[in-house]
């Protein structure tokens, strides 16, 4: 019989494979760059809300916006076929296909009549204005010409 080293971490090791390896078969890798989302900044001032994202893959014919409800989705689906060998190249066919999901919570005062969308050198800037909240309404209290004025009840004073 072989002497074997006992390794007190190896079955920690494993333990640590089998999670990653749960994680990647469900989350997809993380850590590959096929499953990056493009950069996406969301920025706002006193006029509204802006949200650029890097879609540099896609073109307008490409990218969808919608609005529904309280949020912002965009949406941008590109698909590449190429059926010749092309460039020294020795595969008949290559396909790809990008896609980018994302969904934006809108604010209250989002004036989403006017939202506007540029795509220029791949950055699709969507701006979204803010409308004017109405403003809190006071109510004045008004005085019953019918009340009686309060004064003492008790029995004593009225008899007199």
């Amino acid at each position: 019989m072989a002497i074997v080293k006992w390794d007190p971490f190896a079955e920690l090791n494993t333990l640590h494979e089998q999670v990653n390896s749960l994680f990647n078969d469900t989350f997809g890798n993380l850590g590959n760059n096929n499953h990056m989302l493009p950069a996406t900044d969301i920025y706002h001032d006193e006029k509204g809300l802006t949200i650029e994202t890097n879609l540099a893959n896609f073109r307008e014919e490409e990218i969808t916006i919608n609005q529904h409800e309280d949020a912002l989705e965009i949406r941008a689906e590109h698909q590449e076929r190429q059926e010749d060998g092309g460039k020294g190249k020795n595969y008949l066919m290559r396909q790809s296909v990008n896609q980018y999901f994302r969904r934006f919570a809108l604010p209250k005062n989002a004036d989403v009549d006017a939202i506007d969308a540029k795509l220029e050198n791949g950055i699709l800037k969507v701006h979204v204005p803010y409308k004017e909240l109405p403003q809190p309404k006071h109510i004045a209290i008004k005085r019953s010409t019918n009340a009686v004025e309060a004064g003492p009840t008790d029995k004593k004073s009225a008899k007199k």
